[in-house]
């Protein structure tokens, strides 16, 4: 029987480029969707998937990730005697995360790429599987992704990644999965990953995105790139490469993700994630639709 995950790794070091210059004092991690920080979303996911240790690997100029969730009970208090309830209650609320999370931080080290984070945190889990999740995206779903990941691992014991269909045209943006057998309900037996192929060469209609569950077999492969590099000085450490690694003797499965994926990494999907966060809200659909309505209008007049 698989061992239940409980541990989480949200890698929140990169330097947020594509959203410049947004990002040149406020972190990537911390711009809004709706009325919350987009880490704040990935945290709650995390929380409401029963996951009790989230580490936080970050990098210099990433203290407003920690202000954030660090709780605050003079301002709560202030609030409260404002007879400002509702504020307070958000505060406060907010700072309960990190204690539901156990939420901790982790400075960055080591050479580039989107592996080291995970290595870095890996050394205080000791032999036990983990959640990865970006902290860029943004998923609505009745089931929470990191619940149906935590689901696919227990069917299997082995590691597995988040998959969502794609269009064709979309592949040079993915990594998309060299597929082996379909086991129904969304499972996949895969074999490796090919990252971002054109439209005529990738070998799947599915892109690989935010959410993965690494076992410790994958450590091991980041382990031995990290050595690689420390001998040799080039390239970088990527997740892909470790799990493709694995994948060439070990059974590896990407789970088909029901729900909605927003991603916030590039401007435009950010305000795609912003457009779509502003419609489901109670009470900023409605006025946000009479906007559209009245542009739209006044464009075709």
């Amino acid at each position: 029987m698989a061992t239940t995950i409980r541990k989480a790794v949200i890698p929140a070091a990169g330097l947020g480029s594509r959203l410049l210059p947004l990002t040149k004092a406020i972190p990537k991690e911390m711009l809004p969707v709706g009325d919350k920080p987009v880490i704040e979303h990935t945290v709650r996911e995390l929380v409401a998937s029963g996951i009790t240790d989230i580490t936080i690997v970050v990098s210099g100029g990433k203290s407003l990730i920690q202000d954030h969730f660090r709780p605050n009970p003079a301002l709560v208090a202030q609030l409260r005697a404002d007879g400002k309830t509702a504020y307070a209650d958000a505060v406060e609320e907010v700072g309960e995360l990190s204690r539901l999370g156990h939420i901790t931080y982790l400075d960055q080290h080591g050479p580039y790429g989107n592996g080291t984070p995970v290595l870095n945190a890996a050394r205080n889990f000791g032999d036990e599987p983990m959640l990865v999740l970006w902290p860029d995206d943004v998923f609505v779903a009745e089931v929470p992704r990191a619940q149906q990941l935590i689901r696919a691992y227990e069917a299997t014991s082995c590691p597995v990644l988040a998959l969502l269909p794609m269009r064709p045209a979309e592949s040079g943006r993915y990594g998309v999965p060299l597929v082996k057998e379909d086991l129904g309900e969304g499972q996949l037996r895969i074999t490796g990953l090919v990252e971002k192929p054109a439209p005529q060469d990738a070998p799947s209609a599915f892109a690989a995105i935010g959410g993965y569950v690494i076992t410790p077999g994958i450590v091991d492969e980041l382990r031995e790139q990290t050595k690689r590099w420390y001998e040799h000085r080039e390239g970088e450490i990527y997740l892909t490469d470790a799990i493709n690694a694995y994948a060439a003797s070990r059974a590896v499965y990407g789970q088909v993700i029901q729900g909605s994926w927003y991603d916030t990494g590039n401007p435009a999907d950010y305000l795609v994630a912003q457009f779509a966060s502003a419609l489901s809200h109670p009470d900023y659909g409605p006025l946000l639709r009479r906007l559209t309505r009245e542009l739209d209008g006044g464009a075709d007049a």
